[in-house]
């Protein structure tokens, strides 16, 4: 009896156990967890994200098991050329003909604001790594979008205030026309107008510009102090290299406010030595860091930015939820984003708060001297951590509708 009893017992498990399984499948959209990698694959920013995103979103899938509820994860990659129609497009596509659960990268403000928009239409959610401009969580902000590495407010408040607080008091803005620098260059000067500092002006110029001379021309006759650069990538690296060539006055320096190791690495330490620079993370870090970015190099063959450190960590938070909720039912998923604290090798106890901002420290960093070198990809000093309550804005001057104001 004891025999039969345990047999019906462990039948019984069997029944259920397979059962759960069965709903466990069932509550998947499909036959497999999809997440697209929307970057840059031919631009000025592939060096930032591009090529290197798909590859660490594909190593989170690897390091996660290859698989969420017994079902495989599958990773998409496309190239949104930098342009508007063409990254909301593919989300269309995506996310209405090829099944895509989450998208992550974007690496363009102006796209990534499609792309949520496009998103939050459908229930889907977007984990962007590269986009930076804050309309992302206040004008723009949407219940599915997560906006996890940097933005242009953590950039403002690490860089340009310890600019300002090196004595530098007068600004002129070189501001790439469309919403990241627009962002960039209005969040900057506000850290400078508090500092007591002034902004004598700003020149736009368009995105991937051939010519700098026009605004560098505008910016030396301001007498400012800072040409403060609110570009990032091919831009950023061409208008330093311009002004090199044109020579700045004696008395002007110039700031980049959002700069990146691979810019580093493309321009040398000779011309960016003692350059500051906010960083939401960087290889050298610890132990975690340079373990992980050893495997990247090793299939990459250059150190990750923080962008790639950030699609990481975006794919394995976003695993993570589905695999405690059950489900890949976009509501499930972001409410338990949003409840639990979350850490890996990118940061540690971060949290996603209601207006779709993860917050978590950021770091002040300052370019080496050539001879502080010691092997390559070692670019900078740590000069301060940015405390995760500090970094970003706060959601008391949030204008995100999503978040109550009291």
């Amino acid at each position: 009896m004891k025999h039969l009893a345990g047999s019906l017992l462990l039948a019984a498990l069997a029944v259920c156990g397979g059962h759960a399984a069965a709903q466990s499948r069932a509550q998947l959209s499909d036959d497999a967890v999809k997440i697209g990698v929307l970057t840059d694959l031919s631009g000025i920013y592939s060096d930032i994200g591009g090529e290197g995103s798909v590859v660490a979103a594909r190593m989170a899938v690897e390091d996660f098991g290859g698989s969420v509820l017994g079902r495989p994860v599958q990773v998409a990659a496309a190239d949104h050329q930098n342009r508007v129609d063409v990254g909301a497009n593919r989300a269309i596509e995506w996310l209405e003909r090829d099944g895509v659960d989450m998208i992550t990268d974007s690496l363009n403000s102006a796209v990534a604001i499609a792309v949520s928009h496009v998103a939050a239409k459908r229930k889907r959610i977007v984990i962007n790594t590269g986009a930076a401009s804050t309309r992302l969580t206040n004008e723009d902000c949407s219940p599915y979008f997560v906006h996890h590495t940097y933005d242009t407010y953590a950039l403002a408040h690490g860089t340009g205030a310890a600019v300002v607080k090196e004595g530098g008091k007068t600004w002129f803005f070189l501001t790439a026309d469309y919403p990241f620098g627009h962002s960039l260059e209005l969040e900057t000067g506000a850290v400078v107008l508090a500092a007591g500092g002034k902004v004598l002006g700003a020149a736009r110029h368009r995105f991937n510009a051939a010519d700098f001379g026009p605004p560098l021309r505008a910016a030396r006759a301001s007498g400012a102090e800072i040409i403060g650069l609110a570009n990032a990538g091919g831009d950023m690296i061409n208008a330093i290299r311009a002004a090199a060539a044109q020579g700045l006055a004696k008395n002007q320096s110039m700031a980049g406010l959002l700069v990146f190791a691979s810019d580093i690495h493309e321009l040398g330490l000779e011309a960016t030595q003692g350059m500051y620079v906010t960083e939401a993370w960087y290889w050298d870090l610890d132990d975690a860091t340079r373990a992980w970015s050893r495997r990247f190099f090793e299939r990459t063959k250059r150190m990750p930015s923080m962008v790639h450190a950030g699609t990481y960590s975006a794919v394995t938070m976003y695993l993570r939820a589905v695999a405690a909720v059950g489900t890949d039912h976009a509501d499930a998923v972001m409410k338990w984003l949003k409840a639990n604290r979350h850490s890996d090798m990118f940061g540690k106890n971060m949290r996603l708060r209601a207006d779709g901002r993860l917050v978590h420290d950021m770091y002040l960093l300052q370019v080496k001297k050539p001879a502080e070198s010691r092997v390559p990809w070692d670019y900078y000093h740590v000069r301060r951590v940015i405390p995760a309550d500090e970094a970003f804005q706060p959601l008391s001057a949030s204008r995100c509708r999503l978040v109550r104001k009291r």
